[in-house]
């Protein structure tokens, strides 16, 4: 279906009715209802689920299994200070930013200020890392607050929403038409860091729980995705974060490095713990030094 929808002309008009945000509204409706529970053990088999890590409840609508919660123990939260805590479930690739780089993610071309639609802020995080995690409709939705500290506003960045499959990639720019939501936070141990939600096809809702500014939590929930493949992409100043050898090997390769919840992608410079890195990962899957803070555009 979706190799119809990208790759014939006909498939290409009727993309454009389908990625309108009314269509994706009134999807989002119905499967906030009891009649769409009769999708939930097709999900299951269709994507392999194992709901080992999830508590098991009568859900009540699809929406309602597809935000379902983990059991408590199921995803610890890293709480050493110089350790970066892993936002959530997702295959990670890690991009320098610079003034002029042009950064391609599942074929996807498009630059740091295409994405933030503030050239200002765009520039201030030239030298740093671009961290991007691609959640699949089989991870983990909801996602956390890698560090302590405060918060600015949240800005929307209006768009048509688009689909996260690599089919989508190959026929244009997706991340610049997906509607997508940022803040920056203002870390404890990392500096200003930019945090950003991409919303995918059928996916009208990003469901971020404090829209202003205030105070946060190390491994506070965020929010949550509800129906459909979704990205979370952080943006890193220069020298904040020192990654774990084998993520910066994996990106190096072109390779997305399977990640989850809570777990240290890496350590302030200075922090690195004595064994060097983090226990419990799989293999990467191939794809086709604290600063201060500095002044922010947003008020915190």
């Amino acid at each position: 279906m979706a190799s119809f929808l990208y790759r014939k002309p006909v498939g290409r008009l009727f993309l454009k009715l389908l990625t309108r945000p009314a269509l994706s509204r009134g999807v989002g409706r119905f499967l906030d209802t009891r009649a769409s529970r009769f999708l939930i053990p097709c999900f299951i088999r269709g994507n392999h689920l194992d709901l080992s890590d999830f508590r098991q409840e009568d859900w009540p609508s699809f929406n309602a299994f597809f935000v379902r919660r983990l059991r408590p123990g199921a995803r610890p939260v890293d709480r050493e200070p110089g350790h970066l805590a892993c936002p959530c479930d997702g295959l990670l690739t890690v991009y320098p930013i610079r003034p002029d780089t042009v950064m391609a993610i599942k074929g996807v071309r498009y630059t740091v200020g295409d994405l933030l639609r503030d050239r200002r802020l765009a520039e201030a995080w030239a030298g740093g890392q671009c961290l991007v995690f691609r959640l699949t409709p089989s991870h983990y939705h909801r996602y956390c607050y890698p560090d302590s500290g405060r918060k600015s506003r949240n800005r929307t960045v209006p768009g048509i929403l688009h689909t996260v499959r690599p089919y989508a990639a190959e026929a244009g720019p997706i991340y610049r038409q997906n509607s997508r939501e940022y803040t920056v936070l203002r870390t404890e141990n990392f500096g200003d860091m930019i945090y950003m939600e991409v919303g995918a096809m059928l996916v009208g809702r990003i469901c971020n729980y404090q829209r202003g500014g205030g105070r946060f939590l190390r491994g506070q929930e965020k929010g949550r995705f509800e129906f459909g493949g979704s990205t979370i992409i952080l943006f890193l100043r220069p020298g904040a974060v020192e990654l774990r050898p084998e993520i910066r090997r994996a990106s190096a390769r072109e390779q997305e490095f399977p990640v989850r919840l809570g777990e240290a992608l890496g350590w302030r410079p200075g922090s690195q713990p004595e064994s060097g890195g983090a226990a419990g990962q799989t293999g990467p899957v191939k794809i086709s030094r604290t600063g201060h803070f500095k002044k922010c555009n947003f008020p915190l």
